[in-house]
């Protein structure tokens, strides 16, 4: 079992019962998935480049990305409808939770002059967005093999419909927020 997805379960659940006050532990909220985009545009017509960011999409992730294509044509971009323009993963359950305890306690101290991230992430539902500029960031990707930095987002899909709910929750699985500006 996950290290985190156990403190989760022997810890934080008792915990943030206590502090949101409630009465049953199926009412304290959980991350549902991660879901992880890379727009890969323009170099979506070699194949080589894309078969390269599969695969360092691949190590992050542990799960081979799906293709997104094109719902429709964009002539300013040269994007016909159905061409690749992106890859997603989306994580559930222990391989979320996999992924969540790498990103904090791994990937985002690596951020050059890092101070914890944003509070401005939330989209008042209770999820959260993170953008990563570089994906070199990560262990797993070995900085002579990659063609091209390029970024990736990372969206935690929480059961809560409160944005302060997810922000503890989060909080408790170890996000490192910026201090507050006061």
């Amino acid at each position: 079992m996950d290290r985190l997805y156990q403190e989760y379960q022997k810890k934080i659940v008792p915990a943030l019962q206590k502090e949101l006050k409630k009465t049953n532990y199926l009412a304290v909220p959980r991350v549902e998935k991660v879901i992880v985009n890379v727009g890969i545009g323009d170099l979506a017509r070699d194949k080589k480049t894309r078969e390269k960011s599969e695969k360092t999409i691949m190590l992050i992730t542990g799960q081979k990305p799906q293709l997104r294509l094109a719902k429709k044509a964009i002539a300013d971009f040269k994007i016909r409808r159905g061409d690749v323009i992106g890859l997603k993963v989306t994580l559930r359950s222990k391989r979320a939770f996999e992924f969540l305890d790498k990103l904090f306690s791994i990937v985002l101290p690596r951020v050059r002059d890092f101070q914890g991230v944003s509070s401005k992430g939330f989209d008042g539902s209770g999820n959260y967005t993170l953008g990563l500029t570089e994906q070199v960031i990560f262990p797993e990707v070995d900085y002579d093999t990659i063609d091209r930095v390029r970024g990736l987002e990372i969206t935690i899909v929480t059961n809560t419909k409160d944005d302060k709910e997810a922000r503890t929750l989060l909080k408790a699985l170890g996000m490192p927020f910026e201090k507050d500006k006061e």
